[in-house]
């Protein structure tokens, strides 16, 4: 059984940044990529950003040039520096792993910027 256990939700003003971060633990079969989603109520879980096995890195178009994912195999943690926050970015973001053995997902952590 994997547990991720995610770090860094917060409030903060419209420009501003923060940074989410993410630890795997347990049973790890196989990964394929850790990387963050995000969900509204009423909406769909969305994908932020990840990071595939091979380093390869796959951003949603709204994120692209202001929010950074950076992974540690090793340590099986994966981040998301969040710069330039817009009230539309406000949501629970969730870390997530995908693995031969499935999905798995963190608790959520909040994120809010005022607006």
């Amino acid at each position: 059984q994997v547990q991720l256990v995610e770090s860094g939700g917060g409030l903060v003003q419209p420009g501003g940044s923060l940074r989410l971060s993410c630890a795997a633990s347990g049973t790890i079969f196989s990964t394929n990529a850790m990387g963050w989603f995000r969900q509204v109520p009423g909406k769909e879980r969305e994908l932020v950003a990840e990071v595939r096995d091979d380093g390869t890195t796959n951003y949603a178009a709204f994120v692209k040039g202001r929010f950074t994912i950076s992974r540690d195999m090793g340590k099986n943690t994966v981040s998301l520096q969040m710069n330039s926050l817009k009230p539309e970015d406000t949501a629970v973001y969730y870390c997530n792993l995908d693995s031969l053995s499935g999905s798995d997902w963190g608790q959520g952590t909040q994120v809010t910027v005022l607006g």
